[in-house]
């Protein structure tokens, strides 16, 4: 038992003295430049359909990350959207536009096998399970808010 430990543990040392050392901080603000530019975008979008269309704070959100989809959709498709992720790494998985890419780019990868075994089965694979558990967390913090409602804490 120890003899497999220790060559377990000679290859864990073997391994980790030839692994690249990753550049944390500057992965991390890449991340946020352009997560944030993402967000700035679509700040600058809500800001758009607020002057130029009858739109108000309240009711903007929704044409606001529609065209933020249709953007990431062109950007998916043309291959472009892969190459900002791969700069920025999680800082376009966060926003609504990584949920986007992900169901895009499954479909486009799937489009060989048809519309309906193909895009239709395997589009939301990746993404299921993301709205399953948002679907789920948001009616359990409804269903806090409402006891707490009711027993007058809020």
């Amino acid at each position: 038992m120890s003899k497999k430990q220790t060559k377990y543990e000679a290859y864990e040392k073997k391994t980790k003295e030839h692994e690249p050392k990753r550049p944390i901080f500057l992965n991390c603000c890449k991340a946020f430049l352009i997560g944030g530019f993402i967000c700035f975008i679509g700040q600058c979008i809500a800001t758009f359909y607020i002057h130029y269309f009858d739109f108000t704070e309240q009711t903007v959100g929704n044409p606001t990350v529609a065209t933020l989809i249709i953007i990431t959709m062109f950007l998916t498709g043309f291959g472009l959207y892969e190459k900002i992720a791969q700069f920025a790494g999680a800082g376009t998985a966060v926003p609504v536009t990584g949920f986007a890419n992900a169901v895009i780019s499954s479909a486009i990868e799937h489009r060989p096998e048809g519309f309906i075994l193909g895009v239709g089965s395997n589009m939301l694979k990746l993404a299921g399970p993301v709205i399953v558990y948002g679907v789920f967390s948001a009616f359990l913090i409804a269903l806090i808010k409402t006891v707490l409602q009711m027993i007058g804490i809020i």
